[in-house]
């Protein structure tokens, strides 16, 4: 018996049944939502006070002061020097790669002049202090220290600020090694909701910053949610997502588990296998089934196939990237003989693996480009988390004598229009005489 649904682009009830596929909306849980309101009041009126009582409580971790969770860069250096070789290796291998591709996304301030001596221009800035929420203990992601931090060093920010829980004192010695790595200013032993507020409203230890960024729990995100306009943030993310086009031709047992690693996520985390090729899709059913029994997370991907995963009949290549670009996926994977071929056909994806050989999981740690991306459905008008989100534009403007008077009456005019009288006389009293 199958674990994943099987459908057919060119049955009569296809369009239903990808819908039902799809729908996922976020559950908004009241009583999370009471909670974190509360926390974050608490610690933007108690400061440090209300964050040492929330990591007795939630991280079961007996701080008598804030000392205690403020941890030296002497501790992040010795966990960097602690590691084995191979791992340290693979740590500032994937860091370099990273910071390169990241580099190349820096923008520069530019300046136009006009005819008449108006200067018009763009000046960058990067943001001044950037928090980094980062999941700590068992579930720890150095990746994701990697990912968040090292554009916005690239970026320029002056001050980067990380928070991990450590529950019950438990340090994950591969995260605090990344943020040695990245140069990550400081570090707090906090974490969830209070840890979030802290970032935004500052607490007498914690310094206030201008923008959070990084994965978390169900009351990280919605702490996020109730912080965003406080303070920027990334994106509140959904489940992860992968959608895998195949021309048939690509090894079955290579798809299925190109499928699993996202569905290893979570239950709710979705894996799509596209293919004109029946046969393809049968042999990768089998590969599922067989390769399934020989995951740790078994139970974990079962889950995630069963209820949100598919293997999908399309007509042909170009059918498949059209219904790619309606699910808009978070990870694509090109899995044929020429992706180049079909890139000019997609037009919605966080990121795009392009070919056999690209499997979804080097670009989580190591191939250059972010694996922050939009989620369900939100490719349609964003993008993976970079250098830019931690820049920010302001634009120059510096009219000639002569440019006001021009620019004077175009805005004189306009502003009359609109019924507001002292724009209008404020443009005028430059080039006209009282």
């Amino acid at each position: 018996m199958s674990i994943i649904s099987r459908l057919d682009s060119s049955a009569p009830d296809f369009e239903s049944r990808l819908d039902t596929l799809l729908a996922y909306e976020a559950v908004r849980d009241p009583r999370i939502e009471e909670t974190v309101s509360s926390i974050i009041e608490n610690v933007r009126t108690q400061g440090d006070a209300a964050l040492l009582d929330y990591t007795r409580r939630f991280d079961r971790l007996d701080a008598s002061s804030m000392k205690d969770l403020d941890l030296p860069a002497s501790r992040l250096k010795s966990a960097l020097e602690g590691l084995p070789s191979a791992q340290r290796e693979a740590l500032e291998a994937a860091a370099h790669r990273v910071k390169i591709y990241h580099e190349k996304q820096l923008q520069s301030s530019w300046r136009h002049v006009e005819e008449d001596g108006t200067m018009l221009g763009q000046k960058i800035t990067p943001l001044d202090r950037v928090g980094l929420y980062v999941p700590g203990g068992k579930a720890a992601y150095p990746s994701s220290v990697l990912m968040n931090a090292i554009p916005a060093k690239v970026a320029g920010v002056s001050e980067l600020v990380m928070v991990v829980p450590t529950p019950g004192g438990e340090k994950n010695e591969l995260v605090l090694a990344a943020a040695a790595v990245c140069g990550v200013d400081r570090v707090f032993c906090v974490g969830g909701a209070q840890a979030v507020a802290a970032l935004a409203h500052g607490t007498q230890t914690v310094p206030k910053v201008d923008k959070i960024v990084g994965p978390g729990n169900a009351y990280v995100a919605e702490a996020k949610r109730r912080v965003f306009g406080t303070v920027g943030i990334d994106m509140i993310a959904g489940p992860s997502e992968i959608l895998v086009i195949s021309d048939g031709k690509t090894d079955p047992d290579w798809i299925a588990m190109d499928l699993f690693s996202q569905a290893e996520h979570d239950e709710i985390a979705q894996a799509i296998l596209l293919c004109p090729d029946d046969a393809h899709l049968d042999a990768v059913e089998k590969s599922i089934n067989r390769l399934l029994q020989e995951m740790p997370r078994k139970d974990v991907i079962a889950a995630s196939l069963k209820s949100r995963g598919a293997l999908i009949k399309v007509k042909d290549l170009q059918d498949a990237c059209a219904i790619s670009n309606r699910i808009a996926p978070e990870h694509l994977e090109l899995s044929v003989e020429n992706p180049e071929g079909l890139l000019e056909h997609i037009r919605h994806a966080g990121a795009i693996f392009m070919g056999r050989y690209t499997s979804e999981s080097l670009g989580d740690y190591c191939a250059g480009p972010n694996h922050v991306l939009p989620t369900s459905r939100t490719a349609r008008f964003s993008s993976p988390l970079g250098v830019y989100d931690f820049q920010k534009r302001s634009s120059l403007i510096m009219v000639s004598q002569k440019g006001a008077a021009t620019l004077g009456k175009v805005a004189k005019t306009l502003a009359l229009g609109e019924g507001l009288q002292a724009h209008a006389q404020s443009a005028a009293f430059r080039f006209e005489k009282k």
